[in-house]
C-alpha cells in the first residue's frame, strides 16, 4: 500500500511509492468544472511541495537501486567512447581562427582562438590537443566560470568585430535568466559593465562600443530590446522596443556582413523585422515589412551585382516559402520582387550569403539539402550557378556549419547519419570539392573493443496512419537484427513547433545497439520533415495526428518484424513529453515503457492561464481555450493529465527540473500523482525531479552522461537487456 509523502526531515528508505495529498480545487471555463486535487503542489516554497518531490525521488532511486552498476557501467561506455581532450574545427572571423577546447575529467571546456598566418588562406590550421597552438589565446575558460556552481549555463560567447571585447552571460540558477557581461581580450579584464536577467543573448554593432540584448516580462517572454553603451551605467541603458502583443516575442543579432543590426518582433504565425546601420548605435530601427497575420519572413544582406539588398525569405503566397529580394531601404513587402519562386515539394528553410555565393538550407521528401547559388554579375537576377551539394545516404542530415566572415570562398558544412559520427566538411565553391576536416572520433568501449560502423544498418520506413497518411520512420539497428519481431526497440518522437528530428548519431545510443536493441525516430506530424503542411496537419485543432502517428509507427514496426509491443519503448521530451503522455492514455498496450522528459503532461492547465510563462505565445501553436470552447474540449481530449484512466499503463520514467521556466515541474508531479492515485498497483510510475537544474536537465558533460545513463539503464531493464 502506498503511503503518505513523508516530511522534509524524513530519511526513512522507502518501500513503496509516495501518494500526494488531494486538496480539491475547482476551475470553471465554458460551463465546464473541473476538480484539480493536485493543483497545489504548483507551491514551488512549499515544504510539502518539495517534501513530495523529494519522496519520489527517493522512491525512483529505490526502484531502480539493483540497476547502479549497469548504470555506472553506461556512463563508462559513454565517457570511454567520448575523447574528451579535444579541439573543434577552427572557423575564422578577420584576422583570427576561432575554436573549442575541451579537457580530460573537466565539465564545460573553453573558448580559443589564434591568429591567422595568411589572410590569403582560408583552410583551417590541423590544431592537435596535445601540441601547444602558436599564439593561442583562451578566450573564456567556462570551468573556472562554473567553479562553485551546482548548476552552470553559457549564454552568449560574442566578440566585438574589431575582436578586442568578448561578451558572454551566465547562468547559474537553471531558470535561463543570464548575467552579461564584456572581457577585454587585450588586458584579461573583465569591465564593470554587468546586465542582470537577460535572455542569454548579445549584438555588437559595427565600433564594439555598444551592445544590444534583450530582457524577459513576468512571463519569461522575451518583450524589451536594450542598448548599452560600454562604459555606462546600466540603469541609463536604452530601451530600444517594447513588443506590447503579448503573442509576440523580440530578438535582435546582426548580419554576416556586418553592415545591419537586426530586430525581430516574432510570434509562431507572424514575423516582423527592423534594420539599423550597424556603424550607427544609436540611430533608429526601420521596419522593413510591417507585420501581417499570418506572413512570416526573414533578412539577410547580400550584395547582388554590385548593389547592397535585402533576402527575404517568406511565405507569402508560398506555404513551403519563397525567396525575393528587396532594396535595403524597403519599408513595405510591396517591394518584394521573386528571387526563388515557390515549390510545394521543396521547403525553403533559411538562406545565407557571402560575397560571392548564397547557400540555401532546404528539405524535400523528409530530407535536408544544401542548394548554393554563385552570385555572378553577368547572370540572370546576378545569380550564377545554382546546384545541391551531393550525399549518397538514405538516411542523412546536413547543415549549413560555422560559416561567420562573408568573404569566406567556402561553405563549411555539416553531415550525419544514424550509423556515422558527424563530420565537419569544407565545401570549395571554386571547384565543388568536399574537404573532410574532422570526424567526430568514437573511441573504443571499456572492453577495448573498436567503433565499427559496419555493425550497425539503417533504414527509412513509412508507416500508414489513421487517415491513410504516410508517416516516415527513421531506424538504425544492429546489423544482422532479426525481423522477426524479437529484437528491443526504442522509438522517438517530439512532433510540435514545426521543429524536425532529423537523424543524427549519438555516442550514448551506442549502449542501446551494442546490447541488441534497435532505435527509431518516428518523424510525425506536428513536426517541419515533410514541409509546412506536415507541421499545420499537426497543431491546434489537428494535434491528435501527432500522437496517432507515433502510434501507427509503432504498430508499424511491430508488424514489419522489426519489434514487438512487448519489446518497444517510447521516448520524448517537453512537447514531446505531451506525445508521451498521450500515447500512453491512447495506445498503452504499444509499448512496454515509456521515457518522458521535462514533459508538457498538463497542457489545459497551463494554456488557460496567461500569467505563466510563455502561455500567450504558446496560443497559436495550441489554439486557446480561454476564448475558443472547441478549442478547449479539444485539448481536454487529450490532455494527458486530464485523461488519465484506471487502465494497465506501460512503466513510465518521467524527469523533470525544479527550476524549469519552460515546462514546470507541477506537470510531471501532478501527472504522477494521479497516476498514482488512480492505478491500483503504480510501482513502476517514477518520478525524478533534478533539484538543481533547468529545461536541459543538469549541466556539464559528465553529470549530464550520468543522468542519461539513468534513462539508458532503466530502458535496457525494461526491455530485458539490463
Amino acid at each position: 500500500m502506498a503511503h503518505d509523502a513523508p516530511t522534509a526531515q524524513s530519511t526513512a528508505q522507502p518501500t513503496a511509492p509516495p501518494r500526494a495529498r488531494r486538496v480539491p480545487s475547482e476551475r470553471t471555463h465554458h460551463g465546464d468544472t473541473v476538480v484539480d486535487e493536485y493543483e497545489w503542489l504548483r507551491d514551488k516554497d512549499s515544504p510539502d511541495t518539495l517534501a513530495y518531490l523529494e519522496a519520489e525521488n527517493a522512491w525512483a532511486e529505490a526502484a531502480t537501486a539493483h540497476l547502479a552498476g549497469l548504470r555506472e557501467q553506461v556512463f563508462e561506455e559513454i565517457r570511454a567512447h567520448t575523447l574528451e581532450t579535444d579541439l573543434s574545427v577552427p572557423s575564422r572571423v578577420g584576422a583570427w581562427w576561432y575554436y573549442g577546447r575541451s579537457h580530460e575529467d573537466k565539465q564545460y571546456g573553453a573558448t580559443c582562438r589564434c591568429p591567422v598566418a595568411d589572410p590569403a588562406d582560408w583552410s583551417p590550421p590541423v590544431l592537435d590537443p596535445k601540441v601547444p597552438v602558436p599564439g593561442e589565446e583562451v578566450l573564456l575558460d567556462a570551468d573556472e566560470l562554473a567553479a562553485g556552481h551546482e548548476f552552470f549555463s553559457l549564454g552568449t560567447v560574442s566578440v566585438s568585430p574589431d575582436g578586442r571585447l568578448l561578451a558572454f552571460s551566465t547562468d547559474v540558477v537553471g531558470d535561463e535568466r543570464y548575467l552579461l557581461r564584456v572581457k577585454d581580450l587585450r588586458t584579461g579584464t573583465v569591465l564593470p559593465d554587468e546586465v542582470p536577467n537577460t535572455m542569454g543573448g548579445a549584438t555588437w554593432d559595427r565600433t564594439g562600443t555598444t551592445l544590444f540584448y534583450t530582457t524577459p516580462d513576468d512571463a519569461w517572454r522575451p518583450d524589451k530590446l536594450w542598448r548599452h553603451a560600454l562604459g555606462t551605467p546600466v540603469a541609463d541603458d536604452v530601451l530600444v522596443h517594447h513588443e506590447t502583443d503579448e503573442r509576440f516575442w523580440v530578438a535582435v543579432g546582426r548580419t554576416r556582413s556586418d553592415r545591419f543590426v537586426f530586430r525581430t518582433s516574432g510570434s509562431h504565425t507572424t514575423s516582423e523585422y527592423a534594420l539599423l546601420d550597424a556603424g550607427d548605435p544609436a540611430g533608429d530601427f526601420r521596419v522593413v515589412a510591417p507585420r501581417r497575420d499570418g506572413v512570416e519572413y526573414s533578412l539577410e544582406h547580400a550584395v547582388i551585382a554590385g548593389e547592397d539588398r535585402l533576402l527575404v525569405l517568406h511565405n507569402d503566397g508560398a506555404q513551403n516559402y519563397a525567396l525575393a529580394t528587396a532594396p535595403v531601404d524597403a519599408t513595405s513587402h510591396e517591394q518584394w520582387q521573386p528571387l526563388f519562386p515557390h515549390d510545394p515539394s521543396v521547403r525553403l528553410e533559411d538562406v545565407d550569403a557571402f560575397a560571392d555565393h548564397l547557400v540555401l538550407s532546404q528539405r524535400s521528401g523528409g530530407l535536408t539539402q544544401l542548394r548554393v547559388v554563385t552570385l555572378d554579375e553577368a547572370g540572370e537576377h546576378g545569380l550564377g550557378e545554382d546546384y545541391l551539394v551531393g550525399f549518397d545516404e538514405e538516411v542523412r542530415t546536413v547543415w549549413v556549419g560555422g560559416n561567420p566572415d562573408f568573404a569566406q570562398p567556402t561553405v563549411r558544412l555539416g553531415y550525419v547519419t544514424m550509423a556515422d559520427p558527424a563530420a565537419v566538411y569544407d565545401f570549395d565553391i571554386a571547384t565543388r570539392s568536399l574537404t573532410l576536416l574532422k570526424q567526430t572520433p568514437v573511441l573504443p568501449a571499456p572492453d577495448g573493443t573498436p567503433f565499427d560502423r559496419s555493425r550497425y544498418v539503417q533504414s527509412r520506413e513509412w508507416a500508414r496512419a489513421e487517415d491513410g497518411t504516410l508517416v516516415p520512420i527513421s531506424v538504425v539497428a544492429p546489423s544482422g537484427a532479426p525481423r522477426d519481431g524479437s529484437m528491443p526497440m526504442v522509438l522517438y518522437g517530439y512532433g510540435s513547433y514545426e521543429a524536425s528530428m532529423d537523424p543524427l548519431f549519438s555516442i550514448s545510443r551506442l549502449s542501446l545497439l551494442d546490447r541488441g536493441v534497435g532505435f527509431a525516430i518516428a518523424h510525425v506530424r506536428g513536426g517541419g520533415e515533410l514541409g509546412r503542411q506536415w507541421y499545420d496537419d499537426g497543431k491546434q485543432l489537428h494535434k491528435r495526428n501527432t500522437f496517432t502517428d507515433f502510434v501507427a509507427c509503432a504498430r508499424h514496426l511491430a508488424a514489419t518484424g522489426w519489434t514487438s509491443a512487448d519489446r518497444l519503448a517510447a521516448e520524448g521530451g517537453s512537447a514531446g513529453g505531451l506525445l508521451m503522455g498521450a500515447v500512453a492514455n491512447l495506445a498503452p498496450d504499444a509499448f512496454v515503457a515509456i521515457l518522458a522528459a521535462v514533459p508538457f503532461v498538463d497542457p489545459l492547465t497551463s494554456i488557460l492561464d496567461p500569467s505563466l510563462p510563455l502561455t500567450v505565445i504558446e496560443w497559436d501553436e495550441w489554439g486557446n481555450p480561454l476564448a475558443d470552447p472547441d478549442v478547449y474540449a479539444y485539448i481536454k481530449g487529450y490532455s494527458p493529465y486530464e485523461n488519465v484512466t484506471a487502465q494497465r499503463y506501460p512503466a513510465i520514467l518521467a524527469e523533470t527540473s525544479l527550476h524549469d521556466t519552460r515546462v514546470l515541474y507541477v506537470e510531471p508531479a501532478k501527472w504522477v500523482a494521479r497516476l498514482r492515485a488512480t492505478l491500483a498497483d503504480s510501482q513502476h510510475i517514477l518520478l525524478r525531479t533534478k533539484m538543481s537544474a533547468g529545461h536541459g536537465g543538469v549541466s556539464g558533460r559528465h553529470n549530464a552522461w550520468r543522468e542519461r545513463a539513468f534513462g539508458l539503464a532503466w530502458l535496457l531493464d525494461r526491455l530485458g537487456r539490463a
